[in-house]
This record gives structure tokens, sequence and C-alpha cells, in this order.
């Protein structure tokens, strides 16, 4: 197969729509695309919609399902399951023995879990003492117990099985050959806190029956399509995973719908440092790309933590089509309640709209009656939302999927305002700033809860309504935007350009070099069974020095870099993009040190201060690779160039310039080292020590007189 023949699908599904799209892998070209209703209601539940639009955008763009070198999709069933409360009820085998027994059976015995308001996961428990070895019929005696009370999954877990799961995989092992679907505590995570990890493997193993019956129905279609490329599900951290693996840990596609658009903001967008907004008919989902990476967090379902590192997103009941609410002749609120949930359409698509009226509704029983909404003469069903008054102010660009009429926005919105005795335009005005209230405190809490530097941070819009939101909240912010291309279907791209991804954790108190070395190798290694091409891998390994784990993600693609990103930008070009990114920043800027791939430009800036000198002054930096494209934009920090031998001796000599001291003791500036085409990501970790044990192994397969760059970061 050659380059220009092979192609990347990727599928994302909604709660409304399925999205498919069809990439050219070599020039990242959007081939085709297709918009299929989401198949909730079907035997063959989403899967049907994840088929039909497979073959949809097969057809359209004439692809060849041979060709097909990667095909991966996202899920909002793990989500809807768990607010929905729509999951398989588990039955629980704690385990434990010796004088940790009575602790054990209280912390596996965890009862029903509130996964949202009202919608609960019921479980069933029995407890197995291993102080000698359970036999066969003990074990299966237990099983048949929990069957009989009603559990169509089980989950096992045994206090220490994080360092001894032999017990657990047992149990799963008999589990299994009785035909029963069953997880255990160390196969989902291997963090100790044996309740949590109890509570995981049971959120987890309540989701498996739903999930591995719609893994196989979408496997099985794939393969009858004439698709040989591994199915590959996306992860609620911004990768994918093997279809195997969300077999044995689905839990980790909680939210793989909003990450898919992250994905896309990093892989097609190119965005490096951003708050990224995709904005649907009824919710926006909020999240943060720093340095190139999207931001996680430890996950929480139904308030309830668990062992399962997901996308730090805020969804806001505020988007495209979000109705407004009226209080006398105000504007009172702007949502919940969209045009599609209220069974009304758009007056911005509206063909025509002969002699319309106003009325305040309540979209769905028990909702207020402060909704606007208009019905014209021939009976029409309309509303006016975000997107019309943002169409009316002119925020909507030509050949935007949100772009409408704006002679019916201008008729929908002058009834408005003269049931108001206000003009269109003020409508139109307080519409958009009710959308801006609810999205800016968000935006700032996130800038500052992640120290990104408004100055230079830009506001990415994805999805089918981004231009109804995200220009007017940009310019009331002062802050840069941009709207993403093919932004109506850019989950499903960041779906089809995906990195594999997996990461391994474990809590190591007072770790040593071959602990860090061999927690590196073990999420190397995962990322490259599951298809990652050896040299596109990269692993960020960090320390919290709270809960003493040790994170180790690594991520790569599943074919080599292809002819796109050979693509270079000239000098010139190069230059005009920096001094954009300093645009707030006084000083020239000018090229610190370079690589074959990467410019590290440099920029002396002073913050502001109410006596100019008292200001501090920084040196700020921007690596640029050799596409053109701002990978790091570090406010603060330091860079030297040298080869990959002196990389350790550099870096203690940066870390003891720049290192500060407070109460905690000494504290380390971030790490970064540019190598060839690569970034190491050393940040995240606690002393210099560990910082030159990973840089010495990641450097150490490379030639060691070739040009290496260190950057530090530092506050």
């Amino acid at each position: 197969m050659s380059e220009a023949s092979s192609y990347r699908i990727g599928i994302d599904v909604g709660g409304t729509f399925t999205h498919a799209v069809a990439i050219n892998a070599s020039t990242l070209e959007l081939v085709a695309r297709s918009k299929v209703p989401t198949t909730h209601a079907a035997r063959e539940g989403v899967a049907k919609g994840i088929i039909d639009a497979l073959h949809a955008v097969l057809e359209r763009g004439g692809v060849d399902p041979a060709a097909v070198s990667f095909i991966a999709h996202s899920t909002t069933q793990a989500t809807n399951a768990l607010l929905e409360g729509d999951v398989a009820p588990v039955g629980i085998i704690g385990m434990g023995k010796g004088a940790s027994r009575w602790f054990a059976e209280l912390s596996t015995n965890i009862g029903s879990i509130e996964l949202a308001r009202n919608k609960f996961l019921k479980t069933s428990f029995v407890f197995l003492d291993t102080t000698s070895s359970p036999s066969e019929a003990d074990i299966a005696s237990a099983l048949n117990t929990l069957v009989e009370a009603g559990a169509k999954a089980i989950a096992v877990s045994e206090a220490f099985s994080v360092d001894e799961p032999e017990n657990e995989e047992r149990v799963v092992d008999i589990a299994r050959k009785k035909g029963l679907i069953a997880t255990c505590g160390s196969e989902v995570t291997k963090l100790y806190g044996l309740r949590v990890r109890t509570r995981t493997a049971v959120i987890n193993a309540a989701m498996l029956p739903k999930m591995i019956e719609t893994a196989n129905m979408t496997e099985e279609s794939v393969r009858a399509a004439g698709i040989k490329a591994p199915v590959m599900i996306m992860r609620s951290d911004g990768g994918v995973m093997d279809i195997d693996a969300m077999r044995k840990r689905p839990i980790l596609t909680r939210l793989s719908g909003p990450a898919a658009g992250v994905a896309a903001a990093m892989m097609y967008l190119r965005i490096s440092d951003g708050i990224f907004l995709e904005v649907g008919g009824t919710s926006t989902d909020i999240s943060v790309i720093r340095n190139g990476k999207a931001l996680v967090k430890d996950a929480e379902i139904g308030g309830h933590k668990v062992y399962a590192r997901s996308l730090d997103v805020n969804t806001l009941g505020v988007a495209g089509g979000s109705m407004i609410r009226l209080s006398d002749t105000r504007v009172k609120d702007l949502g919940p309640r969209s045009a599609h949930i209220a069974g009304r359409h758009y007056v911005a698509f509206a063909e025509s709209m002969p002699a319309p009226t106003i009325e305040l509704i309540s979209p769905k029983e028990g909702d207020p009656a402060d909704y606007v909404a208009l019905t014209d003469s021939c009976g029409s069903k309309l509303t006016l939302t975000t997107t019309c008054a943002a169409n009316l102010l002119g925020y909507v660009p030509e050949g935007d999927c949100a772009h409408g009429d704006k002679d019916m926005v201008a008729l929908g919105f002058d009834v408005l305002a003269r049931h108001c005795k206000s003009s269109s335009e003020e409508m139109a005005e307080e519409v958009l700033n009710a959308a801006y209230e609810k999205v800016m405190p968000v935006v700032k809490k996130f800038a500052a809860d992640y120290k990104l530097d408004l100055d230079s941070v830009t506001l990415i819009g994805g999805g089918g309504g981004a231009a109804a939101i995200v220009p007017y909240v940009a310019k009331k912010m002062d802050a840069d935007h941009a709207l993403a291309k093919d932004a109506d279907v850019i989950s499903a791209i960041g779906v089809a350009l995906a990195l594999v991804r997996e990461t391994i954790e474990r809590q190591i108190p007072q770790p040593k070099q071959d602990d860090l070395i061999r927690i590196r190798e073990e999420a190397y290694n995962a990322v490259a069974s599951m298809g990652a091409d050896a040299d596109s891998i990269e692993v960020h390994v960090e320390i919290d020095p709270r809960s003493n784990v040790i994170r180790a993600t690594a991520f790569g693609a599943t074919s080599p870099a292809d002819s796109a990103s050979s693509a270079t930008a000239s000098a010139e070009e190069k230059e005009k993009l920096v001094t954009s990114s300093f645009k707030h920043k006084s000083g020239n800027p000018q090229i610190a040190a370079e690589n074959s791939f990467f410019q590290i430009w440099s920029c002396r800036t002073q913050e502001k201060a109410f006596l100019p000198i008292l200001a501090h002054k920084n040196l700020s930096l921007r690596v640029m690779d050799s596409r053109g494209v701002i990978r790091l934009k570090i406010k603060n920090g330091a860079v030297r160039a040298g080869t990959a031998g002196e990389a350790e001796k550099i870096i203690g000599e940066m870390a003891e310039e720049h290192s500060t001291y407070g109460d905690a003791g000494k504290i380390i500036p971030d790490f970064m080292i540019m190598s060839g085409a690569k970034i190491i990501d050393l940040s995240g970790l606690l002393d210099t020590w560990q910082v030159q044990t990973m840089a010495r192994s990641e450097l150490g397969t490379i030639p060691q007189d070739s040009t290496t760059v260190i950057v530090c970061a530092f506050s």
C-alpha cells in the first residue's frame, strides 16, 4: 500500500449524530465526511450508527477498505450509561487474609454506588478468606451466589493485590470459564487504596456487558467491510487504545467525546497552548491544552474518586442552539434548553417565516415558561438562538456551518425587539453577553489553575456552534481566537488523528533510578504492543509527591511520520509567526538556540508592577518546529544547546542556577529537551537526579555528539 492510498477513519458518536471522516494519511486532507443519527434505540445500540457512518464515508470518499490503515471511534456509551444508571448489576468478590481480613471485608463491601442523581449501580457481595488458598469449588460457589442475586458482571478485589495479583487473576479466570463477564482491581489499576480500587473495578465491571457487545459488533462489521486495520477506541485522556484494551477497561472511555475534540486541536490545528471550546447545539465542553498536551486529572464518578485519568473538562449548558429566556423586557438567561430539545428550528436556517409572532414557552414539562419561541402563519415552530444572535451581529464568517440567513435573523430579532421595546442589535448583544457571562469564569479559572498566560493563550472553537460563542467571548476578553477548520466534524477528525496512548501508575515511596526506568519501559512497551511505531513513541514520567505516585504516559503514532510532516516554513514566515506570538512583549525576538528541527526564540519581557523599579524581568521562550508550528510557549525560562553526551551535565548546571528554595525545600525548574524531531518532556520530576536519569534513558540510543537543546521553565 502506498502512502498516497492510505486513509485514516475517525468516527465520533455524539448524543444526537454520529459523524465519520476519511483523511488522507499522507496529506491530512479531509477526503470525505458523513453524518447519521446516533442509534440509541436500535437493537445493535450505537454500533449500528457507527457502521452506517463508516459505510457512508467509505462510499462518498471512494475509499478502498483495504487502504484504511487506521480506524477509531469515540463513544458516549460509557458516559450515558453512568448518567442514566443504565449499567449491569455487579457481584463483588472481596478477599483478604490474616489480621487484615476484617479490614479487607469492610473495604470491599461497598454497597450500591450513586452514579448520578437518583441513579444507582447495584451490587451484591461475597467475601473469601485467602489465608489458605480457596478451592475452585469455593470460588464457583461464591460466583453462583452472586449470579443468583442478579449479578450480570463480576468484580474481584483483594487487599494487596497490586503486589500479589494471583488470587484475583485466578478468580477472574474461573469466572470467565463459566461464561461470566469479570474484571479485577489489579487489572484496572496498580494503585494502592483498597476501597477506591474496588470501586473502580466495580464501575468498570458494570460497563463491561454493553461495551463488550458494542465492541464485538463494531469489530465484526469493520472486518466484514474489508478493513484489516486494528479497531481503536478513543480514551478519556485524548489518546486511543486498541479494542482488546477497551474490553478490559471501558472506564477509560468515559469522556472520549470531549477528548476527541482536544486531540484534533493538538494534531490537526497544531495548537500548543490554548483553551478549547467545543460548542455543540446544547452544551459546550471547555478544556485546556498546555505545551502541546491535553490536561488530565484524576476522575470522579457520581462524586466518588476512581483510579482513572480523564480530560479536565467543564461542560456548560450553553451552546449554539441555546434558547433565550426573558424577564419582562430583558434577557434573563440563555439555555440550558436548546432548540433541539424543544423541537424547534433555528430562525437562522429557516427558508421562510411569514408573519412571525412571539410567545414564551416551557420547552419541557416542568420548565419555566420564559423561553422565547416564534410561530409563523404557516404554523412553523421556530426559535431564536445564540447562533441567530451571532449571525445578526456579524460574528459568523461566510462558509461556516453556523452561517445563516441574515434576513431571517433580522426579521426574528425585530419581532423580539418590539416585544421588549428595544432594538434588534441590543437584544442580540444581550444574548451573546449572557453566553459570555457563563463561559468567561470557566476560561479564567482554567487559566489561573494551570498558570496560563492569558496574553499568549488562544481560544480555539470547535463544534458546529463554535462561531456562535467563541469570537464574541474572545473579543470581550481581548484574547486571540481561532475557529477550527471543519469545525462541525472536528471531533471525528481528532479521533482519526489521535495517538495511541497508555498511562502506567505505581505508588513507590522514595523511587530509585531503576524504578523510573522500569515504569518508563512498561509504558513504552504498552503502546508499542498496540501498534505504535517505535520511532514515534514519547514517554512523559512525572511524580506526585503527595501520593508517591509515579506516572508514565506514553503515546505514539501507528505509522512512521508521513510526508505532511516534512513541509517547512520559510525564515520570513517563522519570524512573522514568532513576532505575532510575542505580541504583548517588549524587545526583539531572536533565535537563542536550534537543532535540525527546532528553533528556540527568546524575548526579554517585563511584567507590569505598581512601581516600575519592582517589575520582574523574564526571558520568554517559544519553541518552533521546522513547519513553523510553535510547540511550546514559556513565560519565563532559560535555554542552552549542547550534545546528547553533555545533557546530564547541562541539566545539573541549569538546575543549580535556576532552582528556588521554600518551605518544601529545593524546587527545580521544569526541563524539556529538543532532540531531533522529538520534544522530551521531563517536567513533573522532583529532583535533579531524576531528570538526569530520564534524560540518560531517552538519549542513550542516539549518537552522543548529536545536537540537543535543553530548555527549563520556572516561575
